[in-house]
């Protein structure tokens, strides 16, 4: 059967909102999430939360994880792969002062720079 595009277009719509108007939280069976993976965690990495059912009856929730552990996870993938190596403690404070002295220092190195990149060297 040949729908218009219109109607395909609301199914789709339909099919991935979260809530509905009710604020009801969106549920999707097993098939439709392994159907619609993609757009289902797009959702959830938004912040959105997917309740999971298997024929009816809830069996897990797709919830995004907080931004730090998301943070961590990555801090630890780089530093398995050897691109980080990860401190051993907290940073000191006084690295994240700038250090006293003028403020113009340098300057003359970024007219060098930049007066190179004029030049075409």
């Amino acid at each position: 059967m040949n729908l218009p595009d219109w109607h395909q277009t609301r199914q789709r719509f339909d099919r991935i909102t979260l809530y509905d108007h009710n604020s009801h939280m969106k549920t999707a069976g097993v098939a439709e999430l392994k159907a619609r993976l993609t757009s289902y965690l797009k959702l959830v990495k938004s912040g959105n939360e997917i309740l999971i059912t298997d024929r009816g009856s809830p069996l897990a929730m797709l919830v995004p994880i907080d931004s730090s552990r998301r943070r961590n996870a990555r801090c630890q993938r780089l530093a398995a792969g050897g691109l980080l190596r990860l401190g051993k403690r907290r940073m000191p404070k006084s690295l994240l002062v700038p250090p006293k002295g003028p403020q113009n220092i340098g300057k003359g190195v970024l007219s060098a720079l930049l007066s190179e990149r004029d030049e075409g060297r």
